[in-house]
């Protein structure tokens, strides 16, 4: 069901499309209204288990496999979603915002047509509208909820929301209702990353890249073009969202608006605006930093959390989940015996994963590799002996988080937040000492200096921008890399990121063509050194076939005189 492309370098869920068909309500303020009634029913607890739960399975002749086959069914235990009390209460938020906030925009409902004119009558205006939005969207006001969820990396906000979202259709086509003619084009949901930037416009864009990407159309080509006013590509979102019914609107990494000093306001103000003229709930997504954002502004505070924050904690060690969630997990071993989950075994698992959903699902998989390919155990037995030497050596570059979280050291909690290790590059850097693994080792230690981070920061998202564009085929990402150095070493940091852009690409370009130069370079003393290169080459000068001058010179011979 789960299908992913990309926007801008970002990973973007996509769901299902769906026919509309209406479904009665159990609740009246739900009845005559086409985009709840094509909802599916309200989920009962034990339907949310059964869709959300994703438990892999291994077999008893998986488990008889070699080696080197186990090694590959471990991985499908990285797919574990063991289903906790925070996924129940975060269903129950989702469900109630997706509703209530088509309360006040029913499509059969005039009033709200008339804000739909409004909000369509202003984008026609296009460039000049941006100086009237203020007036004119007061005329539209109709406020909706909003939810954060906060918490630290690898707790499984966004596992947990993603499941959840594809729980519900993304596009639904409506044709009919009620035997009348309904041909509208409802979006449930849509989840986009707040840029890494904190850029309100790369935000813009990317809604309207998320958009086209569903429904084939040219909203970024339209309005999101360099020299868009940013209120007025504000406009455009607020006029699309109106326009395609979207039940919430979901904003991941939401702690990148502290990279942005200009448009951070500017970002909170919008989603506030979002809420209060045509009612889109919206899902703001963080780790721990993003609290920064809202202290000292209650509006924003007030807005951001108006059906409640949620506050994801690591789950705790003698807590009924966390021993539900490790016995579930533990059950998914494919070693040649079976290691029991002693007590010992059980708080030293604690110790080293401290609750976090990804640290123990990854340690778990790690540990079993360890014990699969190690000579000094031969009967693969899972220890505490074998958590603790996993953890340290394979799982290194997290420990200074994890030494953090342990402790309860807030301030260093903080300062580890945004460099939570990719657990996934560990899965796949496991067996090999690779570059990856000791490039983010060295950006780790590294990044303890906030200017240092910004500045490795800067050039790995330049690197990678650059790289993407796709257009130096003479160039290897070590090249730009390089080039990126180069040139924010050489300007204060402070500089703006499309300007540093703009730069790399300026020397990429000239670094390209100088490559290719030399290679053409190459060539003609290639040809000089080769004989029979070099015979073509004076055969095309004299505008000759090179057939006659290879054949003058005895290179090619007679068939009929070699025959006889």
């Amino acid at each position: 069901m789960r299908n992913l492309g990309k926007i801008n370098d970002m990973v973007v869920l996509k769901g299902e499309f769906e026919k509309g068909v209406y479904k009665e309500q159990l609740l009246s303020e739900y009845t005559n209204n086409p985009f709840i009634e094509a909802l599916p029913s309200i989920f009962s607890e034990d339907e949310v288990l059964e869709r959300f739960m994703v438990t892999p399975r291994i077999s008893e002749q998986d488990k008889l496999s070699e080696s080197n086959i186990r090694y590959h069914v471990l991985k499908r235990v990285r797919n574990f979603i063991q289903p906790l009390p925070i996924h129940f209460e975060v269903e129950r938020r989702l469900s109630t915002l997706i509703r209530r906030g088509y309360l006040a925009r029913n499509p059969l409902d005039t009033t709200f047509l008339e804000r739909v004119r409004v909000l369509h009558e202003l984008r026609e205006e296009d460039d000049l509208a941006h100086k009237h939005i203020k007036e004119r969207l007061n005329y539209i006001r109709s406020t909706a909820d909003s939810l954060s969820i906060i918490g630290i990396s690898g707790i499984g906000k966004t596992t947990a929301i993603e499941r959840l979202l594809l729980m519900y259709p993304q596009v639904i086509k409506h044709e009919t209702y009620e035997g009348q003619p309904f041909n509208r084009t409802q979006i449930v949901w849509l989840k986009i990353d707040c840029p890494y930037d904190g850029s309100l416009s790369t935000l813009c864009k990317s809604f309207f890249k998320a958009i086209d990407d569903l429904l084939g159309t040219r909203y970024l080509e339209k309005y999101g073009y360099l020299n868009r006013v940013t209120s007025t590509m504000l406009l455009h979102m607020t006029s699309l969202a109106s326009m395609y019914g979207i039940g919430v609107l979901v904003i991941d990494e939401i702690q990148h608006l502290l990279h942005s000093k200009n448009d951070q306001e500017e970002m909170l103000n919008f989603f506030v605006t979002l809420s209060n003229t045509v009612g889109i709930p919206t899902v703001l997504i963080g780790t721990s930093k993003a609290q920064k954002l809202f202290k000292g502004n209650f509006r924003q505070a007030r807005r951001a959390a108006s059906d409640g924050a949620i506050i994801w904690d690591r789950m705790v060690g003698d807590s009924e989940e966390w021993e539900f969630f490790l016995e579930t997990l533990w059950e998914l071993q494919c070693l040649k015996s079976y290691s029991e989950l002693t007590e010992n075994t059980k708080k030293t698992f604690y110790y080293e994963c401290q609750g976090i959903t990804a640290v123990a699902v990854n340690l778990f998989i790690l540990a079993q590799e360890r014990a699969l390919f190690d000579e000094n155990n031969p009967d693969e037995i899972i220890t505490p002996q074998v958590l603790k030497k996993t953890a340290q050596e394979d799982m290194q570059t997290i420990q200074p988080m994890m030494n953090a979280i342990r402790t309860n050291n807030l301030a260093d909690m903080m300062k580890y937040e945004d460099i939570m290790i990719n657990l996934d590059e560990v899965m796949l850097n496991h067996k090999r000492n690779t570059e990856i693994a000791g490039r983010i080792q060295e950006e780790f230690k590294e990044r303890q200096n906030t200017i240092e981070y910004k500045r490795q920061d800067t050039i790995g998202n330049l690197t990678v921008e650059v790289a993407a564009l796709g257009i130096f085929d003479r160039l290897k990402d070590k090249d730009i890399k390089k080039l990126a150095l180069k040139i924010v070493e050489e300007n204060p940091l402070d500089t703006d990121f499309h300007q540093f852009k703009s730069n790399v690409i300026e020397q990429a370009i000239a670094l390209n063509q100088q490559k290719k130069d030399q290679k053409a370079k190459a060539n003609v003393q290639k040809a000089e050194v080769l004989p029979l290169l070099k015979l073509r080459n004076r055969a095309l000068d004299k505008k000759q076939h090179p057939y006659e001058l290879l054949k003058a010179n005895g290179y090619i011979k007679n068939p009929l005189e070699e025959f006889y």
